[in-house]
């Protein structure tokens, strides 16, 4: 396995034209998995030390940070990020920050999980980011208030111990820590500006919560769902189709490239659990013109069970939300959803309960990863 890219040092000032010209990248390792820090999910940068220059919720937008060089306030410079102001030190004597001192931001992520990869993204910062950063995490139940997470009582875990990061970059951590967080408190030493923020993870749902649930869409991210692979991603990922609500807009779902050949496009879906399936969604909200002509669903009893067709091959109408209730109960770990010959669906619920087994199984790693 490869070492994750790592950036240090300044970006160059900004010489106009295209901001992202210079900007620095890579493909990590880790970014396949779902962000669980997705305002979509529920999350929230519920506190921050210091925002003076920019708010701390700007750490979530799911787009890409922009950049405009005549935007100026009150207070300086206004950037599409979260960034504090400059730290001084106590005296004239010592005008300096001390090594201690830093910024921090509480993130509350909007599924709880196991955490595979951090991006620390301080585009458009090229001389005001973070010296460096570390990012800790921590498993509290409920809905605590920031004062209660800053309470000397909550044990918090090093994910990304204390970094030195680059400015105008994507700076990526990889995190091997195997245990299940509910919230985040992201450091910059000793002050300065990070745009955006995301976690990439598995969801670990409390299997206590799905069984006040009964019935419920046993494909949703939020509770555990994933993307295990799909034909095409050229316009949209693949995830989008189990993210929770109707899709707003065309690209929030699931759109392949135009088919030349006679074959189809697929999702391959891992369930929360082994679950008992008696209904199926499959929504083709804001596809109009190329939304799938027709969709199958099948599923399959572990990973090395036979695939059965639940759903038969079924015409799609588009921008229109398709409901089917199952004449048989289909048991399943897996599900796959074909549609033919191409274009896209924007989301895929198949509503069930967990069997007994499935859900001991949900039970014991909750329990594993200290949940």
């Amino acid at each position: 396995m490869t070492a994750t890219p790592h950036f240090t040092g300044d970006a160059s000032p900004y010489g106009g034209g295209d901001p992202y010209a210079d900007y620095r990248t890579a493909d990590f390792p880790f970014t396949h998995h779902a962000n669980l820090a997705d305002r979509q999910l529920g999350a929230g940068v519920i506190a921050a030390n210091d925002e003076f220059f920019a708010q701390r919720e700007n750490l979530l937008v799911p787009e890409p940070a922009e950049f405009d060089p005549e935007h100026f306030g009150h207070k300086g410079k206004i950037m599409d990020g979260w960034e504090t102001r400059r730290r001084r030190g106590a005296s004239a004597g010592h005008p300096w920050p001390t090594a201690e001192d830093h910024d921090w931001a509480l993130v509350r992520l909007g599924a709880p999980g196991v955490v595979r990869g951090i991006v620390v993204d301080t585009a458009h910062f090229r001389g005001n980011y973070p010296q460096a950063v570390s990012v800790e995490g921590a498993s509290v139940p409920g809905s605590p208030s920031p004062e209660e997470l800053l309470g000397d009582d909550v044990k918090w875990t090093t994910l990304v111990p204390r970094t030195a990061v680059g400015g105008h970059a994507a700076n990526g951590f990889a995190v091997s820590v195997e245990q299940r967080f509910t919230h985040l408190r992201v450091n910059q030493h000793p002050d300065g500006g990070i745009a955006r923020l995301r976690v990439h993870g598995e969801v670990v749902p409390d299997p206590e919560w799905l069984s006040v649930l009964g019935t419920f869409d046993v494909a949703a991210l939020e509770y555990g769902g994933q993307v295990e692979d799909a034909s095409n991603l050229f316009y949209s990922p693949a995830t989008n189709t189990i993210q929770p609500g109707r899709s707003r807009k065309m690209d929030d779902g699931w759109e392949t490239r135009r088919r030349r050949d006679q074959g189809n496009d697929w999702i391959r879906y891992q369930l929360v659990a082994q679950a008992e399936i008696r209904a199926v969604e499959i929504d083709t909200a804001y596809l109009k013109g190329n939304s799938a002509g027709w969709a199958s669903v099948s599923v399959k009893d572990g990973e090395d069970g036979d695939w059965t067709e639940i759903l038969p091959r079924t015409r799609l109408q588009p921008d229109t939300n398709h409901r089917f209730v199952l004449a048989t109960v289909a048991v399943g770990t897996h599900a796959r959803v074909d549609i033919f010959p191409d274009g896209g669906i924007s989301r895929l619920r198949l509503f069930g309960s967990l069997t007994g087994e499935g859900s001991a199984r949900l039970a014991a790693r909750h329990q594993e990863l200290g949940g």
